[in-house]
């Protein structure tokens, strides 16, 4: 009897251990692929030749990044208004950039909203600027273009 109570016990902590894991690790799932992140040192090069310079959205706090659109934190509802209201001057095939870069992908409340709305809007030319950490290890830390403040 002892046995199948200290059993039924460790196998109840299993699979309350599992599923809490299971729901952490997905609490922020990716909603865009390998292939649309553009690294850093490819978009600074970009903007260093000034030649096909994509649309560059600032979804986050506040705009590093030259030629920047600044969009606010996407998080708000009328700063995700502000996007959609800007895209839907753009051609749907136009290369799009878009940034946050506030903290690591994983925590980050904003990057995901622009994407569901690239997604929705029907984009198929946009991009999502790796930022796997935040804007000043990414891309300030490592010299590359910066607004003039």
């Amino acid at each position: 009897m002892k046995m199948k109570k200290m059993f039924s016990c460790l196998a109840i902590t299993f699979l309350a251990l599992s599923f809490n894991s299971a729901k952490a690790q997905n609490t922020n799932p990716e909603n865009w692929t390998a292939d649309q992140l553009i690294e850093p040192a490819t978009l600074a090069q970009t903007l260093n030749s000034n030649k096909n310079i994509p649309l560059i959205y600032c979804v986050g706090p506040g705009v590093v990044i030259p030629h920047s659109i600044d969009i606010g934190m996407v998080k708000d509802p009328q700063n995700l208004q502000k996007f959609k209201d800007a895209l839907s001057k753009v051609p749907r095939n136009s290369n799009i950039v878009i940034y946050c870069g506030c903290c690591p992908f994983d925590h980050c409340p904003d990057v995901r909203p622009a994407i569901r709305t690239l997604k929705a809007m029907k984009f198929t030319n946009y991009h999502l600027l790796n930022l796997p950490h935040n804007i000043r290890t990414d891309w300030i830390a490592k010299g590359y273009p910066e607004v003039k403040k």
